[in-house]
């Protein structure tokens, strides 16, 4: 039977909300980030992986976040946020969200300019469309590695996460995570002073030596 127009579009609607809030999708969720098209169009972008041994460049604590296992975005190995070494930046976004469409651009150029030092990891969160999210990562040049967690399986844990998004979270060299900061940056400067006020870590020394 064909829905009415007007409810489908007010089931569109409902989707992008669960999109940009912070509240799990109300249907049962099913959805999978993992298919071989989908890690192709990510090997495709340049992309990278979610493997841990290659994204943790520092040899901090392990992260003080939930031990759960989240699909790689486009990746058929995924990982648990735990897995996270400090310090770290982590950046929770979705593929309909205004704002994090501006600032992953930013986002990029902080990690070409400071990801040797400094691990630059995405949460594409609440999202129901893996290859829009890929999609939007590729048009953003991304290269930085997300993990998925589509239908908010995060918000049965104890984490202190943001009500809506984009958002940060920082990960300090001992392990402890910083509450959720509020995203929409503009450019790697704002990110770098993100870093040196929750993590106390001034990444412009080298550039300055």
């Amino acid at each position: 039977m064909r829905l009415p127009a007007v409810a489908v579009a007010l089931m569109a609607a409902g989707v992008l909300l669960t999109g940009c809030d912070s509240v799990a999708p109300a249907f049962a969720c099913k959805v999978d980030a993992t298919t071989p098209e989908l890690i192709e169009d990510r090997e495709a972008a340049g992309i990278a992986d979610c493997d841990p041994a290659t994204w943790s460049v520092a040899d901090g604590a392990a992260a003080q976040l939930p031990d759960l296992e989240l699909d790689c975005l486009g990746g058929a190995t995924g990982a648990s946020l735990s897995e996270v070494r400090g310090p770290a930046v982590l950046n929770f976004w979705a593929s309909n969200c205004g704002p994090c469409r501006k600032e992953m651009p930013a986002l990029q150029e902080f990690h070409e300019a400071y990801g040797d030092r400094i691990t630059v990891l995405g949460v594409n969160w609440l999202d129901t469309y893996p290859g829009a999210a890929i999609d939007l990562a590729r048009q953003s040049g991304v290269t930085y590695p997300s993990l998925a967690d589509g239908c908010g399986d995060l918000q049965e844990t104890d984490a202190d996460l943001g009500i809506g998004l984009p958002f940060f979270l920082f990960v300090a060299a001992d392990g402890t995570v910083s509450r959720p900061h509020t995203g929409g940056v503009t450019s790697p400067d704002e990110i770098v002073d993100m870093v040196a006020t929750y993590l106390d870590l001034d990444l412009t020394a080298r550039a300055a030596s």
